[in-house]
């Protein structure tokens, strides 16, 4: 294997374009929780540290995930399904990533960020792959609160501690994660039928998961927008344009549950990504102003 296929293999690893929404997140905690400008220290802790600690978990995965991935035919190329990394170096590379990650963030910021870093990987290793992946269409519910803890660890990496905002930041991720999945899932029923894991549009069909898709969409932007009179950095600009974005999701995603199209399935699936790093954007924005 060339050097290159070698550098592209152990990245693919990491699932940097998870990778990047993670740390996005992380960074608009960590603007939200500054006075001023976050210091140069934090910020470089945070976006190593995060970087580090979610693609250990995504190393991981891979290794977990091989028979899985061998199924789907949208992951069966990567690299560990494809035999060019055993599972025992994924899994190595991954759990020191880990390492690595807990003696930045220990050193450059506090414990508790550290311990938050590693709470996620803990999270999506021990409670989402190895325990609900497989046994429950409640799988991403739950075992997607993973995905939430990037805003935890910029935020205590700036202030020391965990305040109602730093968990309202984590609630909004969790409501978000599982539409966004769904969204993915029902694109992919097939797929995830064939390997056998219990994804809701797999198991109760499309036509059902709408319901819940909805609510958890409505759930997201109420709370995106009670999210400004939980923190007062947050004002009018904020307000406006979380509506902007939150009525535009709810509408889309209506609009596939009443005439389905995988076009519109798709589009719904895309602005999903594109929202929450908005939303993350728009918090960073009016926390300088």
């Amino acid at each position: 294997m060339s050097i290159e296929q070698y550098i592209k293999d152990y990245t693919t690893l990491t699932k940097p374009k998870v990778n990047l929404l993670l740390v996005i997140t992380a960074l608009s905690a960590i603007f939200l929780a500054s006075n001023n400008l976050p210091s140069l220290q934090v910020l470089v802790a945070v976006i190593v540290g995060g970087t580090l600690a979610s693609g250990g978990a995504g190393a991981i995965n891979h290794s977990i995930d091989k028979e899985i991935d061998n199924t789907m035919k949208r992951t069966s190329k990567r690299p560990v399904a494809g035999d060019r990394i055993s599972r025992t170096n994924a899994l190595i590379f991954g759990i020191t990533l880990n390492i690595l990650s807990f003696l930045l963030l220990f050193f450059l910021t506090n414990l508790l960020a550290a311990l938050m870093a590693i709470s996620g990987t803990l999270f999506y290793v021990l409670i989402y792959s190895l325990w609900l992946k497989k046994k429950t269409i409640h799988n991403i519910v739950i075992g997607g609160a993973a995905g939430c803890f990037p805003p935890l660890v910029g935020w205590s990496a700036v202030t020391g501690n965990l305040s109602l905002s730093a968990w309202y930041l984590f609630a909004i991720i969790f409501f978000w994660t599982p539409p966004h999945f769904w969204a993915l899932a029902m694109l992919l029923k097939d797929d995830y039928s064939e390997a056998k894991i219990p994804m809701l549009p797999s198991v109760v069909g499309i036509d059902a998961t709408f319901k819940p898709m909805m609510l958890h969409t409505i759930t997201l932007v109420l709370l995106t927008l009670t999210m400004a009179f939980i923190n007062d950095k947050l004002g009018l600009i904020y307000l406006i344009s979380c509506s902007i974005i939150g009525i535009y999701y709810i509408y889309i995603t209506f609009k596939i549950s009443k005439e389905y199209t995988r076009e519109q399935n798709l589009k719904v699936y895309k602005f999903s990504l594109l929202y929450m790093m908005v939303y993350s954007f728009i918090v960073i924005a009016d926390s300088l102003i």
